[in-house]
């Protein structure tokens, strides 16, 4: 892995995002010999004139080891493409984020997520809602994912921290730039109660919550989640952004029903309307995203023994499973393998973390492990 100031050093240069430092490090192996390339090389790699010129300034003015300094006097972890603990959930959806800025800690059990979102204008009906869902899912061993933001956010937060659950927030701003700012009490409990979640941003230091940073910041809500539920949204809302997020990247997007005068529940009833599927109580999350038994799941992860590759079975099915949806049936016709076989290895290659299920007996690939099993 190249130094870890230089992935700092590019998320810090305007109009460089994940395609161009995936470019970059087609181009040139390291992000080091990028940030150090000559103009001609740069622009060989694909910069154009924009990129180039906010590179050139950040080589000038930024002092990479002053930064790394910072990050280390504040306490931050940053986690990068290269790093076996970056989230696995997020390095599966397109152009994941290249660094993450984390305070606190991440978990294997957090590969079983589910976002709670909702507006900042919540109605009590809302409120309720959103502390039953995050109390259920909590307690299930879900990891609850949401944005510290006011109102159904923040709720989901404190009710999974209350069940003795994890929570992940997602900030659009740098981590030292908390917003709002009265959950700066919340946020540092999420941080350093142990083993109790984590704060994370891909905005470096600094960076202010400008209303530009919280699309992107959605983006990364629903990456880490295996689906999306909206409870309480308007039509305009930030909520239905990140289910938009969600749908692109294959998660599910439930909604939870409400009072159809209610301008707070437009947003989800359109949702409904479009296909989301309605959400009553937390059982209905959990049936549909198999996350019932989601401690034997990860007990059993943790048991199993490593190993370097797959299996000649699973390679068979590695070789057909893409990030495109594959029913079980499917692949038995394509593998010529009994559908009883193909069932039992796809279960055991979900426990292993090889294939996701996205519906029904429906898979996909995590799309990290195709490299490591040597499947072209």
């Amino acid at each position: 892995m190249s130094d870890r100031r230089y992935w700092i050093g590019f998320n810090k240069v305007k109009g460089i995002g994940p395609a161009k430092v995936r470019a970059l490090l087609d181009h040139f192996g390291d992000l080091e010999s990028a940030w150090n390339a000559s103009r001609d090389a740069l622009v060989e790699a694909g910069l154009d004139r924009r990129a180039l010129e906010s590179l050139e300034a950040a080589r000038e003015g930024i002092d990479l080891d002053r930064v790394m300094a910072e990050l280390e006097q504040a306490g931050l972890n940053t986690l990068c493409w290269d790093d076996a603990d970056y989230p696995r959930r997020l390095r599966e959806i397109d152009n994941p984020p290249p660094l993450l800025y984390l305070r606190g800690s991440l978990a294997d059990s957090d590969d079983w997520a589910v976002a709670i979102v909702g507006t900042r204008r919540a109605t009590s009906y809302g409120k309720e809602v959103a502390r039953e869902l995050a109390s259920a899912l909590a307690s299930a061993g879900v990891t609850v994912v949401s944005g510290l933001a006011r109102g159904i956010d923040a709720i989901a937060h404190v009710a999974a921290l209350e069940s003795g659950g994890r929570t992940i927030a997602v900030l659009g701003s740098g981590l030292d730039k908390l917003y709002p700012p009265e959950h700066a009490a919340l946020a540092e409990k999420i941080a350093t109660s142990e083993a109790r979640g984590a704060l994370i941003s891909d905005y470096p230091l600094g960076t202010p919550p400008e209303a530009a940073n919280f699309p992107p910041r959605n983006r990364i809500i629903s990456g880490l989640a295996l689906g999306v539920i909206v409870v309480e949204a308007g039509e305009d809302s930030g909520a239905l952004i990140t289910a938009g997020f969600a749908m692109e990247q294959g998660r599910e997007v439930f909604a939870v029903p409400g009072n159809i005068f209610n301008r707070s529940s437009r947003g989800p009833n359109r949702l409904i309307q479009q296909g989301a599927k309605i959400v009553l109580n937390a059982e209905d999350v959990l049936e549909e995203l198999n996350l019932k038994m989601v401690a034997r799941h990860a007990e059993a992860r943790a048991q199993l023994p490593l190993f370097d590759g797959a299996d000649e079975t699973e390679r068979q099915l590695l070789a057909h499973l893409s990030a495109e949806p594959l029913h079980a049936d499917e692949l038995s016709v394509l593998t010529s393998l009994p559908i009883a076989t193909v069932s039992s290895a796809l279960a055991m290659m979900e426990l292993k973390g090889m294939a996701r299920q996205v519906a029904g007996m429906t898979y996909v690939v995590a799309r990290e492990r195709r490299a490591e099993y040597k499947v072209e």
